[in-house]
């Protein structure tokens, strides 16, 4: 399971990052399952029901480390709403726009999570994912963003084989193209929860110093002042995830919620 502070960090970056956990044998097998494409599920299948017991999602899926980050971001017995797989072929492509994924899903207190699965290493040559932290939260339309070709502080994939990723599904994203002789994989599932997202993690370390520090967060891409919002929204999404309405950094919530009912005598 995850803890308090790799919750807090999801909540402020949008997204979690878990290197090399899937272990070689499982990625060469990986390799020709997505080589040959997996067979899609309809829209809302329980996990138990998406993945025949065995089959090579599956076993990818019950990795203790994926298995743990999946429960913690969204509960047990999650939808899947559906899977792809990419590919880049050797020196071709266009780097995708950048973008958010079902960015009409507006939900303040809940969200989808989608995995990505990279079953071999991938170099920066390669044009791995690109994303921009802490941007899941600043509600735009899905291709609003996509005349942006670079942003201060976004962060371009590279990482070894067997790496999983875990978006927010609002986070601003897209894949890169391929200028290598090698083309690349990446399997996506999104999932929805079944159950509220509430304190679904290790909480024993939910007063641990670092919580607020990893909320506190700001990236070089925030400006000045509405920059301001993503911390103020990451607030109340922590709010709803551990359900203490009380919970503020400096004061940025309660300022602007103070509604007094009482009257001068």
């Amino acid at each position: 399971m995850l803890s308090s502070v790799q919750m807090a960090r999801f909540v402020a970056r949008g997204s979690l990052r878990l290197d090399a956990v899937v272990p070689a044998e499982l990625n060469a097998e990986g390799l020709k399952v997505l080589a040959d494409d997996v067979p899609p599920v309809p829209y809302g299948t329980p996990l138990s029901a998406a993945y025949p017991e065995g089959s090579f999602v599956r076993r990818l899926l019950e990795l203790p480390r994926v298995a743990g980050a999946l429960r913690s971001l969204v509960g047990p017995e999650p939808w899947v709403d559906h899977h792809f797989v990419h590919t880049r072929e050797p020196r071709g492509g266009d780097a995708q726009a950048l973008h958010g994924d079902a960015i009409i899903d507006v939900r303040p207190d809940a969200f989808d999570v989608q995995l990505m699965y990279y079953p071999q290493a991938v170099t920066l040559e390669m044009g791995g994912t690109l994303s921009v932290p802490g941007s899941h939260l600043r509600r735009t339309n899905e291709s609003d963003t996509g005349r942006y070709q670079n942003l201060r502080g976004q962060d371009r994939l590279v990482c070894p084989a067997g790496t999983v990723v875990f978006l927010h599904h609002g986070l601003w994203h897209g894949g890169r193209r391929n200028d290598s002789d090698t083309l690349r994989y990446m399997f996506k599932i999104r999932f929805n929860p079944t159950v509220r997202q509430q304190r679904l993690w290790d909480t024993s370390d939910l007063h641990d110093p670092q919580v607020n520090a990893e909320l506190d967060a700001m990236f070089p891409w925030y400006e000045g002042a509405t920059g301001r919002l993503e911390r103020y929204n990451r607030i109340l999404l922590w709010r709803a995830l551990t359900g203490d309405d009380s919970y503020d950094l400096d004061h940025w919530v309660t300022r602007v919620s103070n509604r007094p009912k009482g009257t001068v005598a």
